[in-house]
């Protein structure tokens, strides 16, 4: 952590996650909302393409580690209905980003966030480091934000980590906005969870997964 970068206060917000971490999972989760698209991000860099993958397409991509995409998350993936929207430079799979209709699962893996049907979920951005810099993950974002809303959601919510501080500054660049928080707490086999109060207009929050792993859950009201 850049003390001159990221500032006294964050910088300790930083280090009390990490010494957590070390005896417990801990998390904070900035849960993150957009409805309206940036029109700086609609228009794809000359040479690029962008759509939505098809299955095929999909799997065909995943066999090549370099795009970060393992059988069993893929298979996962498009088994619930979840799409793969890419921005790609001929045949090179330059930018993508996930978005799911349904409830997904997240990192510890015996939970999943829920959220609202009115709202699209967005998770597992990627950039190849070769084209970076280009701000493709927004384009890409703000083109599948455009789709949905033509299909009648209301925008998208993701959800960021609070001692994430680029990524944070990344995603209200793109003109998502903070709603609430959800904190995760993982200490001797069971997980506990609490949802903000801005959280409940988004049906934003963590539960067990349909398919949980050994260990158990406790959800907390807020």
């Amino acid at each position: 952590m850049d003390l001159r970068r990221h500032g006294g206060l964050r910088t300790l917000h930083d280090l009390a996650i990490r010494a957590l971490n070390a005896v417990m999972v801990f998390k904070i989760l900035r849960g993150v909302a957009v409805e309206r698209p940036d029109p700086a991000y609609l228009t794809c860099p000359a040479g690029y393409t962008s759509a939505f993958l098809t299955e095929g397409a999909v799997r065909a991509f995943a066999r090549n580690p370099e795009y970060e995409m393992s059988e069993t998350f893929v298979e996962e993936a498009l088994g619930k209905g979840d799409r793969c929207f890419a921005i790609c430079d001929g045949f090179v799979l330059s930018a993508y980003g996930w978005y799911a209709a349904a409830p997904t699962r997240i990192d510890p893996p015996e939970l999943e966030l829920r959220f609202s049907d009115r709202y699209v979920y967005m998770y597992k951005g990627f950039t190849d480091p070769r084209y970076r810099g280009q701000r493709l993950h927004a384009i890409g974002m703000t083109l599948a934000l455009q789709h949905f809303l033509s299909q009648g959601y209301r925008g998208l919510v993701s959800y960021v980590e609070s001692n994430n501080f680029d990524s944070l500054k990344s995603v209200f660049r793109m003109g998502y906005f903070q709603f609430g928080s959800v904190y995760v707490v993982k200490a001797f086999g069971r997980c506990f969870t609490l949802s903000s109060r801005g959280c409940h207009a988004f049906g934003f929050g963590v539960e067990p997964a349909k398919r949980e792993p050994a260990g158990s859950m406790v959800r907390l009201a807020s």
